[in-house]
């Protein structure tokens, strides 16, 4: 699978999870728990210790039903590293060109974060698969409208503040991605390996992106 064809799946499926965990003992059940309430696209963050070596046997269980990507990816070292440990897509929190260059080496899409109208034109001119906008908690879909308006051909990937009730608007705004953090990966239910439960937080959004109509 090329990089194009990443993008194609992501702008597709639409909902990408972010998954912050204390360890890699939970990347497995978290990511099944996920694609049975109809998300299959993980991110995995750096900041899980020891989370390169979750990569391999993780899509390597989940085969083809998944794609697993990389985040809070802050240099081109780290991209290398993480698209050598089997990363399907890199995502970085903050504006460095050098990740989309590293990236597009082993032809992996990447996105990295803007928050300015200026930040986000910058990071496509330089190549990003699609911008994340970071932290969109902060700013809401009137702020993705209104920077669509006059750049309409930007792919921007909010993340942060998506939930099942505003979902609709984040979408109605022109998004070509959603990254759902809190909203989807609940730390006390993986704690108390209630993994039940995030697989129906992940059929609520998932059924909600499915009934949405432009």
């Amino acid at each position: 699978m090329d990089r194009k064809q990443i993008v194609e799946i992501i702008e597709e499926r639409k909902l990408v999870a972010v998954v912050r965990l204390d360890s890699t003992e939970d990347v497995l059940p978290v990511a099944e728990a996920l694609f049975k309430g109809g998300i299959s696209l993980i991110e995995l963050t750096m900041t899980i210790p020891g989370v390169l070596d979750s990569i391999e046997p993780l899509r390597k269980e989940m085969g083809q039903d998944i794609l697993v990507g990389l985040g809070s990816v802050l240099s081109a070292d780290m991209t290398r590293e993480v698209v050598q440990a089997g990363a399907q897509f890199v995502v970085s929190p903050i504006m460095k060109p050098e990740i989309i260059k590293a990236a597009h080496q082993g032809d992996v899409p990447a996105a990295i974060g803007a928050y300015s109208p200026t930040e986000i034109q910058i990071a496509w001119e330089e190549g990003a698969d699609f911008v994340k906008v970071f932290p969109a908690s902060q700013l809401g879909p009137s702020y993705i409208k209104a920077v669509r308006a006059p750049l309409p051909h930007l792919k921007l990937m909010p993340t942060g503040g998506v939930s099942s009730d505003n979902v609709h608007d984040w979408l109605a705004a022109g998004t070509f991605g959603l990254g759902v953090g809190g909203a989807l990966v609940d730390q006390k239910a993986i704690r108390e390996k209630n993994f039940e439960k995030l697989t129906e937080s992940a059929r609520i959004l998932s059924d909600k992106v499915k009934s949405f109509k432009k």
